[in-house]
């Protein structure tokens, strides 16, 4: 639609059918989509939308100038804008983490968005952020890359509920919604990622980093991305399932009757899925490996024995273990697990 702004702009009173032809889309898709496009513009001010109709056989643009460089002004931030803005800028210089040219330039900024918002900027002085204890494991992450050092570290894994302690080659910082260090793993002899505010303890140690030579991942797409080498799991759902195709890498998806998908993916550690047997309860199962699906239906068991001792004292419930999943029946709805 943004290229049929641009096309109508260049061809006054163009002709329906001709327009439809050249963009491969039907005429009642195109009057559809002309329907939309006086909704659009610079702002919700009446001369700012666009002003396009059609007459069914031309298409007619009767204010084009909406979108010319004479109508355009200068981008203001609002209040709430310039706010976010100062608060985030102040925190962040805070972090100990923080190399002392970049704490510079980022205080530097501030100031000028602060100089810029004027009278809007003074609702950020009266607001404060603390951090979480995460910035002395980045500073020591930041440091141990910057002097090329080993890391020791204890690290919880959420996905086999225990801490286990590691000596990583640390190789660069990465933010995707958390902040994570990409390293060599001494322990698994691999590349892995770890969570910043996962780590429990860190110390550097005297030790060259030496991780092996290896190609930097483009890591926008996905920061979990499953190797060929990784082992198989194979899982199906059914149609309360389905989400997983969208949350997690797959090699494939295939549709199941029911309207599940049959789904097979990679990983380097198959039992951190364990979990997502557990959250997918009737709606998914693991089919292979076989010691997987074994672990899953053991886990279940657990889980269902710690909540029959709960139910002693309330309303009853029967546990049905099935095929590395569990079903639970409670008369009332929030008792579920």
């Amino acid at each position: 639609m943004l290229s049929l702004v641009t096309y109508l702009r260049e061809r006054p009173g163009a002709r329906v059918e001709d327009v439809a032809r050249a963009f491969g889309i039907t005429e009642d898709e195109l009057v559809s989509d002309l329907d939309v496009l006086p909704m659009c513009g610079t702002s919700f001010r009446g001369g700012d939308l666009l002003d396009i109709d059609t007459d069914g056989d031309r298409i007619w643009w009767h204010n084009p100038a909406a979108l010319g460089e004479e109508a355009a002004e200068p981008l203001r931030l609002a209040a709430d804008e310039a706010t976010a803005l100062l608060v985030a800028g102040r925190a962040v210089s805070t972090l100990p983490g923080l190399r002392e040219s970049d704490r510079q330039a980022l205080l530097r900024a501030t100031a000028k968005v602060e100089t810029a918002a004027g009278e809007a900027a003074g609702a950020s002085s009266r607001l404060s952020v603390t951090f979480e204890a995460e910035g002395g494991v980045f500073a020591d992450v930041d440091r141990a890359i910057s002097e090329r050092r080993r890391l020791w570290i204890r690290y919880y894994s959420p996905a086999r509920d225990e801490l286990t302690e590691r000596e990583i080659d640390p190789i660069r910082l990465v933010s995707v919604g958390h902040t994570y260090v990409e390293a060599w793993c001494r322990r698994s002899e691999a590349r892995r990622t770890f969570r910043l505010d996962r780590v429990a303890e860190i110390r550097i140690l005297d030790e060259a980093s030496a991780p092996p030579e290896m190609e930097l991942r483009d890591l926008s797409e996905a920061l979990v991305q499953p190797a060929a080498e990784d082992p198989e799991v194979v899982v199906e759902v059914g149609p309360g399932g389905r989400w997983v195709a969208e949350y997690y890498p797959h090699d494939s998806a295939d549709e199941l009757p029911d309207g599940g998908l049959r789904i097979t993916l990679r990983t380097p550690d198959p039992t951190s899925l364990r979990r997502l047997a557990l959250r997918l309860g009737r709606d998914g199962r693991i089919v292979s490996p076989h010691d997987l699906a074994d672990s899953a239906r053991q886990a279940a068991r657990e889980a269902l024995a710690a909540y029959d001792g709960v139910e002693a004292q309330g309303p009853q419930g029967v546990g049905t273990v099935h095929d590395g999943t569990f079903d639970k029946h409670h008369d009332r709805q929030e008792q579920g697990l």
